[in-house]
């Protein structure tokens, strides 16, 4: 089997070293559901980025950071590799190349329980043309799975890497969701991270900019229920959030306008609902997660338009921002 390095919680005791301390930036790549959104949230221990159960939500870079006394990590979330069918797509593309030659370390998330497919061999092949990235190879949902398909899961990983010409970093099996090993994969990520400060301020989790943000609230409730329909074909622009003039220090309030995007007439109807009943879901549900991730009270204005094939339109795109 050749001399490959699985880690597992019960190994060597590690040395106690000089207090350095190390900060940088990973990624977690990976086939859409391959859990690198929930992997963030359990290494950063909140929610940040978005997840869902269809590929590309998270098209901006959501940060997650976890601070730690040795070191600061911080999770650079990139929208997925795919075959690009759209001008978007070859764009999303780019921003994740770029994105891969500038971090520290990239996480290849795979799950436990898929065997690898061609989706993960085009990443993979993506991955071995970045030379002087370190990868680590996640093997996600570990609690999917019995023993032997992990061990075989694994060697297949190995493998890969080995037909592909690199080496994995390490490879390292997790389960997010019942908190195995997550804090393992921080130790085995903290010593690929350069020496140097923490970047960012204690207390920030994200750096997002609050308004990606409630714009991604109001994409997720608007796409709930109508996914099939509208798989990624809405976009929301929050055009400007103003404090309420007149209104007592106690007792602010926050006027958000924003507009969600889509790309033909006919796909008004199924986001604004009969009577205008699901838009008003819409506003009613992410106006909460507004307010709770602002912690103010906030009045939430939506209108729907129609940005005629904004996908394909470099013009739109760029004022989407995207």
């Amino acid at each position: 089997m050749g001399a490959m390095s699985v880690r597992s919680q019960s190994t060597e005791p590690s040395e106690p070293s000089e207090a350095v301390h190390r900060a940088g930036f990973a990624c977690f790549v990976g086939r859409p559901n391959a859990g690198k959104s929930t992997l963030t949230n359990a290494l950063v221990g909140q929610k940040v980025a978005i997840t869902a159960n269809q590929p590309q939500t998270t098209r901006h870079t959501v940060r997650g950071i976890v601070h730690r006394e040795d070191a600061q990590l911080i999770l650079v979330d990139t929208p997925g590799l795919h075959k690009p069918r759209t001008l978007l797509g070859e764009r999303l593309n780019d921003v994740v190349r770029t994105t891969w030659a500038e971090v520290d370390v990239i996480g290849f998330c795979l799950p436990a329980n898929e065997k690898l497919g061609p989706g993960d061999r085009f990443i993979a092949k993506e991955l071995a043309g970045i030379r002087k990235t370190p990868k680590v190879a996640v093997v996600t949902k570990t609690d999917l799975v019995d023993s032997k398909t992990l061990a075989e899961q694994l060697i297949a990983i190995d493998q890969l890497g080995k037909e592909l010409g690199f080496e994995w970093a390490e490879i390292v099996p997790v389960s997010a969701v019942g908190d195995k090993q997550v804090g393992l994969l921080a130790d085995l990520l903290v010593p690929l991270l350069p020496e140097g400060p923490a970047l960012y301020p204690e207390g920030d989790l994200t750096d997002e900019p609050e308004q990606v943000m409630i714009a991604e609230l109001i994409r997720e409730a608007a796409l709930e229920g109508v996914r099939d329909e509208l798989p990624h074909s809405i976009a929301v622009v929050v055009e400007e959030m103003l404090p309420r003039e007149d209104r007592p220090a106690d007792k602010p309030l926050l006027d958000i306008h924003a507009n969600l995007f889509i790309e033909r007439p006919s796909q008004k109807g199924i986001i604004i609902g009969p009577k205008g009943k699901r838009l008003k879901e819409v506003g009613i549900k992410s106006r909460k997660q507004i307010e709770a991730l602002l912690g103010t009270p906030v009045f939430l204005d939506l209108h729907v338009k129609v940005a005629k094939d904004w996908q394909r339109d470099p013009k739109q795109l760029r004022r989407l921002g995207f």
